[in-house]
């Protein structure tokens, strides 16, 4: 990796087109380096690091394509990947929607590289994870974790991209008997983290839960903190926000485009480019990112694309640059850099007041979806539910169980906060790719809950 690294992604990409030959292909070339501090019980374990690249060949045979990689970066192993990329491509079924490779095209310029985010090893990780440990009176479980990425694509189209940046987060849960608070931060840049700060936050949360009654059902009114609305608008956006589930009917905007769906509050967008998120210039196959408005003022704008549903929807339709890896592309496109507008309440206790009598809800534990096309999604609240009483956050709730229709909880929005924070939605368990959603706290009149679940705490 360049500027402190020692792998030439770009020269990789090339070294494995070349190999290819006279074959129409794409190299994608990913390298990465990487680290976690975890804790438990405010004690750091299971440090982490990884230093990783990894080059994946992708070679088309006339409506047949065939993609194999490879971590074995010498002549021989690049000699490998291209002979186990042409048998693929040879015993694959044809398409006769298989788009040809991307032509070349000009990136966009953006941040989201810090070089002392980039040259954090272990020992720094550790550091930031003690800040956060001394700063919690309470027991501390969570992590820091930091890391660089750098990407290049060259294709026989003549496409050369090349991307790279960093990102950090903090993700903390202080919690003893009884007793459990929530927080977190995620940046481009380790200034962008306050690890003592999160575990503060997190820590005075916690102490507010002891205690904790119960509710009955019910649909209440209830005040989402960030990082309740990051969570649930990203798994609302895997089947409602991309093109797959647009032409396959799962969306609920399918068949509503041009339409008012949601409260006029409600502006979403999809923006790979604002550096107050984690930006991203290409995606994995190349394609300069797009700034795609999903939601304007309530109405159904657009979803995101990538070439292969571009191509399968015809009509002039074209990649917003949102391609994950080969391997995963039939999944389809991939929704990254959700980002949701403000409003003008100043504070969560100012959307609090705007609810009256409902809930709080700090964050979202065990998702899933129930029906795409309606956007219901099930879960339970975690580590910080509050009563809100007379427009103020009263008593502690235990873990709340719910089923909710987003658009429907979205569709009458009686707050939102003019500050928006960046939530990870990143889970760290393959090859680093760094996402999040930058989301206001909002109020809405329905929120239902279905059931209780356990209290808060160990």
């Amino acid at each position: 990796m360049s500027d402190g690294g020692v792998v030439d992604v770009r020269g990789l990409a090339e070294a494995a087109l070349a190999a290819a030959g006279e074959e129409t292909a794409e190299a994608l070339v990913r390298s990465e380096r990487s680290g976690f501090a975890r804790f438990a019980a405010s004690e750091i374990h299971q440090p982490t690091l990884v230093s990783d690249t990894t080059i994946q060949l992708r070679v088309l045979r006339g409506q047949r394509a065939g993609t194999a990689a490879t971590n074995r970066l010498d002549e021989a192993g690049i000699a490998d990947l291209v002979r186990r990329a042409r048998e693929a491509a040879e015993s694959s079924t044809p398409d006769d929607q298989l788009p040809p490779l991307a032509p070349p095209a000009a990136a966009p310029a953006i941040e989201g590289w810090d070089r002392a985010t980039a040259a954090l090893d272990g020992e720094g990780q550790a550091r930031l994870a003690l800040a956060a440990i001394d700063a919690s009176p309470l027991p501390l479980y969570g992590f820091v974790t930091s890391g660089a990425t750098e990407l290049a694509v060259a294709s026989t189209t003549g496409l050369r991209a090349h991307q790279r940046t960093t990102d950090a987060t903090v993700r903390v849960i202080a919690a003893d008997t009884g007793a459990s608070g929530y927080a977190e931060r995620t940046s481009w840049s380790t200034a962008g983290i306050d690890p003592a700060a999160a575990a503060r936050e997190a820590a005075a949360r916690a102490e507010r839960t002891r205690s904790a009654g119960t509710l009955e059902r019910g649909t209440y009114r209830a005040v989402l903190e960030p990082y309740a609305l990051g969570e649930l608008l990203q798994w609302l956006a895997s089947d409602s926000f991309a093109a797959l589930g647009l032409l396959d009917g799962a969306s609920f905007l399918a068949g509503r485009l041009g339409e008012r769906l949601l409260d006029p509050a409600v502006t979403i967008l999809d923006d790979a480019l604002d550096p107050a998120g984690l930006p991203k210039a290409v995606d994995f196959e190349g394609v300069p990112k797009q700034r795609v408005p999903l939601i304007e003022a309530g109405v159904a704008r657009g979803v995101v694309w990538d070439r292969s549903t571009a191509a399968r929807a015809g009509e002039g339709h074209a990649s917003t640059g949102h391609a994950m890896p080969a391997a995963q592309r039939a999944w389809g496109p991939f929704v990254s850099a959700l980002a949701m507008a403000g409003g003008e309440a100043p504070s969560l206790e100012a959307l609090a007041e705007e609810v009256g009598d409902g809930i709080h809800v700090t964050r979202f534990h065990y998702l899933s979806v129930v029906s795409p096309r309606d956007g219901i999604i099930t879960g339970t609240t975690r580590d910080g539910t509050f009563r809100i009483r007379g427009g103020r956050v009263a008593e502690p709730l235990v873990n709340l169980r719910f089923t909710v229709s987003v658009p429907e909880l979205l569709s009458e929005v009686l707050g939102l906060t003019r500050d928006r924070l960046l939530t990870s939605q990143s889970d760290f368990y393959d090859e680093r790719f760094a996402f999040g959603a930058l989301v206001p706290g909002l109020a809405t009149a329905r929120f239902a809950v279905t059931g209780t679940g356990s209290g808060p705490g160990l």
